[in-house]
């Protein structure tokens, strides 16, 4: 599949998957900014906009090494972005780190964009769902 992309900041690093195999290219950041501790946030642009394929759709997700030493995760994960929307991606970043600021220096990775199918559905009101094994069970009520 191709996914036309346009460079708002032509000095940033082209997004990239960072090994061949992964599942989602890497996001830089546009701008630098400080997240505070205990639930700083900011909302971090990543210099590009992309044409996603109609019947797909794009999850801004979490880069795991950021989150395990930084407790810096994605907000909102995932983010979603819509065939449709042709403007800039940008990444809400939440730093729960209970002591130590983290910064986010331009051109930094800050998190995940993968492409993947979206289906639509047709909505269909009706008076009572099918019977299912499971049925209302939830929160926990399935077991550990």
């Amino acid at each position: 599949m191709r996914l036309e992309l346009q460079r708002l900041d032509p000095d940033l690093p082209l997004p990239d998957y960072a090994t061949e195999g992964d599942a989602g290219i890497d996001l830089h950041a546009r701008d630098g900014v400080l997240l505070e501790p205990l639930g700083g946030r900011a909302t971090v642009p990543t210099g590009i906009a992309v044409a996603i394929e109609a019947g797909h759709v794009g999850y801004v997700l979490p880069r795991s090494g950021l989150a395990a030493q930084h407790g810096v995760t994605v907000l909102n994960a995932p983010g979603v972005v819509d065939s449709g929307y042709r403007g800039e991606i940008v990444v809400v970043l939440i730093n729960h780190d209970p002591e130590q600021a983290y910064e986010v220096r331009r051109g930094d990775r800050i998190a995940q964009l993968m492409i993947t199918t979206a289906i639509s559905v047709e909505v269909t009101d009706v008076e009572k769902l099918p019977m299912s094994r499971r049925g209302s069970a939830g929160l926990g009520e399935s077991g550990r």
